[in-house]
């Protein structure tokens, strides 16, 4: 793909959203932060707007892409991507080779932080402790609709409050019974996400302090 033909893209790209096509927003983590899933490139990137430029996570977990989509998100990236209005990449080992080489830090400018699983194969610039089922399962959950919120934080006081509570409700007799069959489900966390939302956080704090 030459200059030449990506800034004609990077044109009529954007031409295209602010007539009104393209996708549609991202989902809102608050604090002036944006979740895109992307699942196609670049049809699923959304136009840098006019004014206030949120901080954007784009999650490019699972995307296949060729070398021109690659490239495409490369520039898009340059493009969007600022110190004040950062870029957070969601990426891992199932994210095409050719988006994982154009992610490799040395050719992405400032204000682009990818974060992952790292690999063998795949070294972000953040990487996140989780195993590949877990991050799917937390993925997949997202795409079903799940709200952002629950898949960001896991609540490990409530097996204690819902132990307390039963016992205040459990009669006096029954107190050193076991429960036969009571296990606690683990949450789904997604540990990358729940990652890109805590440097976004970090990163305001700084400025503001």
């Amino acid at each position: 793909m030459t200059r030449r033909f990506l800034l004609l893209w990077l044109l009529g790209w954007t031409s295209e959203l602010a007539a009104g096509a393209g996708p549609p927003p991202g989902r809102d983590l608050g604090q002036g932060l944006v979740y895109v899933r992307v699942r196609e490139l670049p049809a699923d990137l959304p136009a840098k707007p006019e004014g206030k430029v949120p901080a954007s996570v784009i999650d490019v977990r699972y995307v296949r892409a060729g070398p021109e989509a690659a490239t495409a998100f490369s520039a898009w990236l340059k493009f969007r991507a600022t110190t004040r209005s950062p870029v957070f990449v969601l990426a891992n080992r199932e994210t095409s080779g050719e988006l994982r080489q154009a992610l490799r830090a040395p050719h992405h400018g400032s204000g682009i932080v990818v974060i992952g699983i790292a690999h063998a194969d795949f070294e972000p610039d953040v990487g996140v402790r989780a195993t590949a089922e877990e991050e799917k399962a937390a993925y997949d959950a997202l795409g079903d609709g799940i709200p952002v919120a629950s898949l960001l934080k896991d609540n490990p006081a409530k097996e204690r409050i819902d132990e307390a509570s039963l016992a205040r409700e459990r009669p006096a007799s029954t107190m050193g019974e076991e429960r036969p069959g009571r296990k606690t489900v683990p949450p789904i966390i997604d540990a990358t996400l729940q990652r890109a939302v805590h440097l976004h956080r970090s990163l305001a704090a700084l400025r503001r302090s």
